[in-house]
């Protein structure tokens, strides 16, 4: 049964509210605004891909498809067909939940590196979809999209955009601290641990995973029809495999299972490369080098790292 906040979620839930209040005040300019949206919106794709990899203890390399169905559902809807906007992310929803519930039925069968590359060929199924229907979604080339109406009126400018990513992220982190403390959660702990012992005990595998997997790709659509409304303009990129990586790595670093390690993974791999531009020629290297480095001192992940020492510590 939900609640309002888990008791123990309750401080690091109101310290989110209060740094995503703070932080539009404290950023530099408007192109820092813009980093923090997609930021954002990446945080409450990887909240919702880190309950089905962490929780669950499942695996995705296609996730960006389910993102990239979201912002192509907002600019064919929206901007073709002249849907409001509200109803095109509903729709983009729909679509990835229907495909998420379709594929999972039978790809959530497998495990390990088979499941991996059953994601994997969902997600080029779909990139290869967007990326050669041109008259639908304009190929390599991309598509505009038209902007977002709330109530008849246009959402411009970055604060704006700001506010709606802030509270969408807000809500999915709410969701998540509450999911997991479900009977709903502690059968996706129950799975991660042991799939054999789980249905020992009667849980049913199958549809606690492929109703995992269908929550976790509705997130991650609704993020990428915000994300198309916002920029204006996509490209098929956003639903390539490197995004898909670049949600894992997300998750990885903040740590798996910690829905706040999902948010600072996300904040983390979102800004970084901003900071690294000095670099020019190195900034990759570099940026894999601090990867790296993570991966090596905190194992865990940087969330459940500094948990566990401040645990140390306070004892």
């Amino acid at each position: 049964m939900m609640q309002f906040v888990p008791a123990r979620s309750l401080l690091p839930l109101s310290g989110l509210a209060l740094a995503l209040v703070a932080a539009p005040f404290l950023l530099p300019n408007s192109f820092a605004l813009g980093v923090a949206i997609l930021a954002i919106l990446n945080a409450a794709v990887a909240v919702g891909l880190n309950l089905f990899v962490g929780s669950a203890g499942q695996i995705s390399l296609g996730h960006a498809a389910f993102f990239g169905i979201g912002a192509y559902a907002a600019a064919i809807l929206s901007g073709t067909y002249g849907f409001n906007g509200a109803v095109a992310l509903l729709a983009g929803a729909v679509a990835s939940g229907l495909l998420a519930h379709a594929s999972g039925r039978t790809i959530l069968r497998l495990s390990g590196h088979y499941l991996a590359m059953a994601t994997l060929g969902v997600g080029i199924i779909v990139y290869l979809a967007i990326n050669q229907e041109i008259g639908f979604t304009g190929g390599p080339d991309g598509k505009a999209v038209p902007p977002f109406r709330i109530f008849g009126a246009a959402v411009v400018g970055e604060m704006q955009w700001y506010w709606i990513a802030a509270i969408f992220l807000l809500i999915v982190t709410w969701m998540a601290l509450n999911l997991v403390e479900t009977g709903y959660g502690r059968s996706l702990g129950a799975i991660h641990a042991s799939e054999h012992g789980a249905r020992a005990v009667g849980i049913d595998v199958a549809a606690v995973k492929t109703g995992i997997f269908v929550l976790s790709a509705v997130l991650a659509s609704v993020a990428g029809s915000l994300y198309a409304f916002h920029i204006g303009f996509i490209t098929p990129s956003e639903a390539g495999f490197l995004k898909s990586v670049e949600l894992v790595i997300m998750i990885v670093v903040g740590g798996l299972g910690s829905v706040f390690g999902a948010i600072l993974g996300a904040l983390l791999i979102t800004a970084l490369p901003q900071f690294l531009t000095g670099f020019h020629d190195y900034e990759q290297l570099v940026f894999g080098l601090l990867l790296m480095l993570v991966a090596m001192a905190l194992r865990r992940g940087i969330v459940p790292t500094l948990a566990t020492l401040a645990a140390r510590w306070a004892r």
